[in-house]
């Protein structure tokens, strides 16, 4: 047994949904600005922009009903509902679930202004909420996807909104890596992406799929 200098992490992974059986996650990749509405709320033009990733850690993730904390150096936390796709052998999509991209809103824009990567706006702890996976085909491809906070609609719009399908996000992140299985990529928002505080219950829906819900907890311990 090959000895480490201390006890590696425990394995991240998500639940199934009418499975014993869990998935081991291996990376995050997330698409920015995938849906119109969105990208142009964020002062971007999407018919001019081709498909563009960042990622998380693994150990982002919340699942199995936990809560995440508000996070540490930020004063505006916002939502970003999301679908996600679950790679399996091949680098084919084996599941899907529903996520949240949980993102420093104000980081992301300061990196953004200095032309800096934003993994301190979107690759913090506890920053990719995530519901079990169902596997097989997504259950309807033209859904809807929203999240509410407190009871009131936040972000509402349909899977047909995206501007890149999940196969041709898929096609595109192949390029880049050799995708495995294990990996999740997180496919996108739609409009209407907004601040949260400490207490607010929150609860992301896509047709078809398990509800994900949590509430944010204090801000973390440092």
């Amino acid at each position: 047994m090959t000895p480490f200098l201390f006890a590696p992490a425990p394995t991240v992974s998500l639940p199934i949904v009418g499975d014993d059986r869990r998935f081991p996650v291996r990376r995050i990749f997330c698409v920015g600005q995938n849906y119109a509405a969105h990208a142009r709320e964020m002062g971007n033009d999407p018919t001019r922009q081709a498909p563009f990733f960042f990622s998380k850690p693994a150990d982002a993730i919340v699942t199995d009903g936990a809560d995440p904390a508000y996070p540490s150096a930020t004063e505006n936390l916002h939502h970003e509902v999301e679908l996600v796709a679950a790679i399996g052998e091949g680098g084919a999509i084996v599941g899907w679930a529903v996520g949240v991209d949980l993102t420093r809103r104000d980081l992301q824009a300061e990196a953004k202004a200095k032309g800096r990567p934003w993994d301190a706006g979107k690759a913090f702890d506890q920053s990719a909420p995530c519901g079990p996976l169902t596997l097989g085909a997504l259950p309807d491809a033209a859904g809807t996807i929203a999240i509410t906070v407190n009871g009131e609609t936040k972000q509402s719009s349909t899977l047909a909104e995206m501007i890149w399908n999940p196969a041709e996000i898929v096609g595109k992140a192949s390029e880049l890596w050799a995708l495995q299985p294990g990996d999740l990529i997180f496919t996108g928002t739609p409009e209407g992406v907004g601040p949260l505080v400490a207490g607010d219950v929150v609860e992301a829906t896509i047709a078809g799929l398990e509800t994900l819900r949590f509430v944010v907890q204090g801000r973390l311990a440092r």
